[in-house]
């Protein structure tokens, strides 16, 4: 985007927010109106309209700190494009060097940053520019500057072919495949992160076995001291591995919990981990500990389990993995982690794990792929005990069944009995979207399913596409390939 055309687009996004400050000129009449008093004739309950003026005008706030920084970033790029603009063209590369640190030393001292947080800001402003789709969504206020830092980080590596691609599938509605369900100034940042880092280990143009190959060599333990005489110590580890220590402490802590227990889930994490660790005895003998079962999905590609393909799979509260190590999880027959074989010609789910637990396991298994997490707006736990919840109380006439049923971690499971919070339905495929006791709807997060690799030469005497295969043939013909 060039600076002509970047302008245009952050100037309508500043004249928004002139509009937006006209809008919180008139709620704020509004609420000293309420609050003098003189309303009491009117049939208005004052205190829940203030209260719901509190929360539009923090909308509108959001929506002016994302066009703000719409601006911010424009600026910031044209100012190194300005200098470059003013150095002479025989200038050797030290003083373009040099004339290039001066300007970020200048921006560092106008907003009262560091050097390196004005740097970041000048390359993830360059980037956010050179993407018109991410840019005007900034400028236009539906998603914010952490949003666009997100799309800057996560198309760091990639060409700008592949960063367009990736842009694209967000949005542009028109793109093939494209994302569904809450749009991404929707999501809080955190899981917008994770849906924009899925995507991006699917198309890397290097594919995740060599990614994960490299990551391995660079596995460490770090130690961090920290205020009021504590300290961090954390583990960079293949994520298998990091998922495995956290469902067993998370598991071994729960057997912990009791009536004679003080400690919370939170600090019994750490002091299990201590205590394994350093080989230290705890209260209670670990080994003598119920442990619940922590089970795990695995969800890969039935071609990249049969070794036909190297397409990432996805671990259950972690995210993409490479192939091979889905393969490793579900041949070593730990039993605590389930397949979950994927339709090639559309990305849905097959088949979960195996068939000899009862229908409500079955049930539950499948809700926790299809949700993923608690599906409250902007929850993101996705601890293997969330609670499977009816939609519709059984005893209002909710049934079993997938169309009501969703997952819902313990905080917000007890909300949703104890205040107007309310579900939508669910589909087999989707979860549910929420509206809260103001009317505001949230819709819910899809998680982006999309058709597989799928190799000709590995089916011989196949069709050259599954397509006009029906779903039960197809099934029974991939588990049969399986050897179920």
């Amino acid at each position: 985007m060039g600076i002509d055309g970047g302008a245009g687009v952050a100037l309508e996004g500043v004249r928004a927010s002139v509009a937006a400050l006209d809008a919180l000129d008139a709620l704020e009449k509004e609420d000293a109106f309420l609050a003098s008093g003189a309303h009491t004739c009117a049939g208005v309950d004052a205190l829940q309209r203030r209260y719901e003026i509190r929360l539009e005008r923090l909308e509108l706030f959001a929506r002016l700190e994302a066009q703000l920084g719409a601006v911010k970033a424009r600026d910031a790029v044209e100012a190194v494009e300005f200098q470059q603009a003013m150095t002479p063209p025989g200038a050797s590369i030290e003083d373009r060097t040099y004339a290039d640190m001066s300007v970020v030393e200048e921006i560092a001292g106008v907003l009262t940053i560091s050097s390196a947080a004005a740097g970041a800001l000048v390359e993830q402003s360059r980037r956010i520019c050179s993407l018109p789709l991410a840019f005007e969504a900034l400028a236009s206020g539906v998603m914010s500057w952490q949003h666009a830092r997100i799309i800057a980080d996560e198309t760091e590596g990639l060409t700008s072919e592949g960063a367009l691609k990736l842009v694209a599938h967000f949005f542009d509605p028109a793109a093939p495949n494209p994302a569904r369900g809450a749009a991404p100034g929707e999501l809080v940042p955190s899981r917008f992160r994770a849906k924009v880092r899925g995507w991006r280990e699917r198309h890397h143009p290097e594919s995740i076995e060599k990614r994960h190959a490299k990551g391995v060599a660079d596995r460490r333990m770090e130690y961090t001291p920290d205020k009021d005489g504590m300290a961090w110590v954390s583990l960079y580890l293949p994520g298998d591995t990091a998922c495995a220590i956290w469902n067993r402490t998370t598991a071994t802590a729960r057997g912990l919990q009791g009536p004679d227990e003080e400690r919370t889930l939170t600090q019994l994490r750490p002091d299990i981990a201590a205590s394994l660790l350093l080989g230290a005895g705890t209260a209670i003998e670990l080994s003598e500990v119920p442990t619940p079962r922590a089970d795990v999905l695995v969800t890969v590609p039935v071609l990249a389990l049969l070794g036909q393909t190297d397409e990432p799979a996805v671990l259950d509260g972690f995210g993409p993995i490479p192939a091979s190590m889905a393969r490793k999880l579900v041949a070593d027959g730990a039993d605590s982690f389930y397949r979950v074989l994927v339709d090639p010609r559309n990305g849905a789910a097959l088949e979960i794990g195996r068939t000899r637990y009862r229908l409500t396991e079955t049930i539950k298994r499948w809700i926790r792929m299809r949700d993923a997490k608690c599906t409250f707006p902007g929850c993101t736990n996705r601890t293997p005990d969330n609670d499977t919840d009816h939609l519709t109380a059984w005893e209002h006439g909710g049934t079993t069944n997938v169309s009501n049923l969703a997952q819902l971690c313990p905080k917000h499971h007890r909300l949703k009995h104890h205040s107007p919070w309310t579900p939508d339905p669910a589909t087999e495929n989707n979860p549910p979207g929420w509206t809260s006791p103001t009317g505001r709807h949230y819709k819910p997060e899809h998680q982006d399913a999309e058709p597989t690799h799928w190799p000709p030469e590995s089916w011989p005497g196949w069709p050259q596409s599954p397509m006009p295969m029906e779903r039960s043939l197809l099934e029974e013909a991939l588990l049969e390939r399986l050897a179920v």
